[in-house]
């Protein structure tokens, strides 16, 4: 490969001077307006020639702008679209056709019983932000319920027909009275859709028990997904069916018992179909960890596994291209891998790794129709990302979008993966992020549990994380036990159920770091997001003596609560089950526990969160403040549960560091 990096025809503010400066002192201010702006690259399109760009960029606040550049053309960047609507999002926007978009928005409507609604609504717009045409299906003023789904694209490309997507379509049963443009139809169901004008011809009726299609890539819908609902009060189960069928057939065929490797009775989730090959990929497991595999979809139910590990899961398939063309699959150990099933897309991935300086993580985001040309974003721990364009055939590579353009030139704090004893003496994987040029020794630090608590952290860049190092403080970040990824046993019966497993992991974290002489103990703080806040407000309820000062974005407080938000939705039997019954919901439930605390509190919320409810933070506070302890509270009007908004993002910064401040000095 050359390491030829064409001129770039940019605003000079877009690009990277390629040299750090050291971290000069700024205000808290400065480093909350710096860390709290979104990033500057929401999502980005390469179209089919790959001689367009479009990518979404956010507003000052909550809103965003779509821009397209010609790059065969003059270069030059045109905003298209600009969503200033404060209750609406627009999230995505893929090229269908070289001149034609579609993009997608989501809000959240209140009901008027309060219940929060999430809405979502697809529509198509020329690349000069004209001929504006909705594709989702509207609510008839005679529906019994609200078109929530607006669609998800199934297949971008149909044979033959060039303005031609696959889309699903949410139908509400209707009123019949009086009229006869009624109906009885509900659930969710399939659509052509013509792009150009927006008219629409049903592939697949509705089922109540519909929740995903999965064509290959000649737009063959190929599998369907049902998840069973309780007859008796009309909740989905856990209980989930596939159904495949052969190119051509109408008739769906019931997936049954799989044999993977030779062991019967597996389980296989099916997500990508090559018509090629008339295979399926998917996951399964192996000896307690997600593994990838292939099943041929001729009946014979008799699959293999493509990439397993033993130490933790393979949790991701690596799919490019207009056709979404399945390439590789990857993992995290200390830090995430890509293992290329393409040889020639390996090679790449070796060379890339060669030219782009720090090693960074690299991700293939979008292709041109024929992917010789290539969008990707580079980014590390200590690099939010690069956009890069390149051609395969002409062999350049071409900076092209920051990631994140407040961060340019931005001297960030090194992620380094450790581990730490819990106090049974199992050993808990974490990442370890000091401050630019510190010494890592009795510093102000923070422990921060990541939400979930079905996720994990990993290595790479976090502007949370970050915003803490910029201020002086050591970041430890526990993958405690309840974490996704390392697989069954690590998860085990989830960070509620076994609340004082995960929480105990989370304390031990803060432990470690005082053990080791990174952290002051009399300035040893906790914060975290959803679950991380939940598991920062219950440290207390364990500890209440180890952290000097909480911080809890969007938590839950109340185990109940929780479970009680879920029932007016069609998944309440699925959080039910993940809660459990039993004493551990009292004992885990940390607004209950309010007289018990020591250290000062902040919580942060969104009224508008439908993850986790703003009456949680209500709670708290009113509980924290019945019993006479500290607590402050920042709450946002409007905003959901990850405040995607760039100021107010800034102005929950610029409190977390003055309480931090404040409690961390008394």
């Amino acid at each position: 490969m050359r390491r030829l990096v064409r001129a770039v025809r940019w605003p000079a503010s877009l690009l990277v001077a390629g040299l750090t400066v050291q971290l000069s002192a700024e205000t808290l201010q400065e480093s909350a307006e710096k860390f709290g702006a979104r990033s500057s690259v929401l999502d980005v399109s390469l179209s089919p020639s790959g001689n367009k760009v479009a990518w979404i960029a956010p507003g000052p606040t909550n809103e965003e702008v779509l821009h397209v550049v010609d790059l065969a053309g003059d270069g030059a960047m045109r905003t298209i679209l600009n969503n200033t609507g404060p209750d609406v999002d627009l999230t995505q926007c893929d090229w269908a056709t070289e001149t034609r978009l579609v993009c997608e928005i989501e809000g959240i409507l209140v009901r008027t019983d309060g219940v929060l609604l999430g809405l979502s609504r697809l529509f198509a717009v020329d690349d000069d932000g004209s001929n504006v045409e909705v594709l989702s299906e509207r609510t008839s003023s005679r529906a019994f319920g609200t078109v929530q789904d607006g669609g998800t694209i199934v297949a971008l490309d149909l044979p033959g027909e060039e303005d031609g997507i696959l889309m699903t379509r949410q139908y509400v049963e209707e009123a019949t009275t009086g009229s006869r443009f009624g109906s009885d139809k509900s659930g969710l169901g399939l659509d052509r859709v013509d792009i150009s004008n927006g008219r629409k011809r049903a592939v697949e009726q509705p089922d109540d028990r519909n929740v995903r299609y999965v064509a290959d890539q000649f737009g063959n819908v190929r599998i369907r997904v049902w998840r069973l609902i309780d007859s008796y009060d009309g909740y989905q189960t856990g209980d989930i069916v596939y159904f495949y069928r052969d190119i051509g057939e109408k008739t769906w065929t019931r997936l049954g018992d799989v044999t993977i490797d030779g062991n019967p009775g597996a389980r296989f989730t099916p997500v990508a179909v090559d018509a090629d090959r008339n295979l399926a990929y998917g996951f399964t497991t192996i000896n307690g960890f997600d593994a990838i595999a292939e099943l041929p979809l001729d009946g014979s139910g008799q699959g293999k596994v493509l990439m397993k590990r033993g130490d933790v899961d393979v949790d991701r398939l690596i799919r490019i291209g207009r056709q979404r063309r399945v390439v590789g699959a990857s993992y995290a150990t200390e830090k995430r891998a890509i293992q290329y099933f393409d040889p020639a897309l390996a090679e790449l991935a070796r060379q890339l790794g060669e030219v782009l300086p720090g090693k960074p993580l690299v991700d293939i985001v979008s292709a041109s129709a024929d992917e010789n040309i290539l969008l990707l974003v580079a980014s590390s721990d200590t690099d939010p990302g690069m956009v890069y364009l390149y051609d395969r055939t002409a062999l350049t590579l071409e900076p092209l979008l920051p990631m994140r353009d407040a961060l340019v030139d931005q001297s960030l704090g090194a992620m380094q993966p450790v581990s730490f004893p819990a106090a049974d003496g199992t050993m808990i994987p974490g990442y370890l992020t000091l401050p630019p040029g510190s010494e890592g020794k009795n510093l102000p630090a923070v422990v921060l549990p990541h939400g979930g608590p079905g996720a994990r952290d990993e290595w790479g860049f976090d502007w949370l994380v970050q915003f803490f190092a910029a201020r002086g403080y050591a970041v430890l970040q526990p993958n405690f036990r309840g974490s996704a990824g390392y697989g069954e046993d690590w998860f085990g019966r989830n960070g509620f159920q076994a609340w004082e497993t995960a929480v105990g992991d989370v304390n031990d974290a803060g432990r470690w770091l005082v053990s080791q002489g990174i952290a002051d103990p009399s300035k040893l703080a906790i914060a975290g997001w959803s679950y991380g806040g939940y598991a920062a407000l219950q440290s207390q309820v364990l500890d209440p003596s180890l952290y000097k000062a909480v911080v809890a974005i969007a938590p839950v407080t109340d185990l109940d609560y929780l479970r009680e938000e879920a029932r007016a939705y069609r998944n309440f039997e699925l959080v039910d089950e993940f809660i459990g019954r039993g004493d551990h919901v009292a004992a885990g439930s940390p607004a209950r526990h309010a007289k018990g605390f020591s250290a000062p509190v902040l919580l942060v919320h969104g009224t508008l969160d439908q993850n986790v409810e703003v009456r949680q933070s209500r709670l708290m506070k009113d509980r924290l403040e019945d019993a006479g302890k500290r607590v402050d509270y920042v709450e946002f009007k409007d905003l959901e549960h990850s405040l995607k908004d760039s100021k107010a993002r800034a102005r929950m910064l610029k409190r977390i560091g003055e309480f931090l401040e404040r409690s961390l000095e008394s």
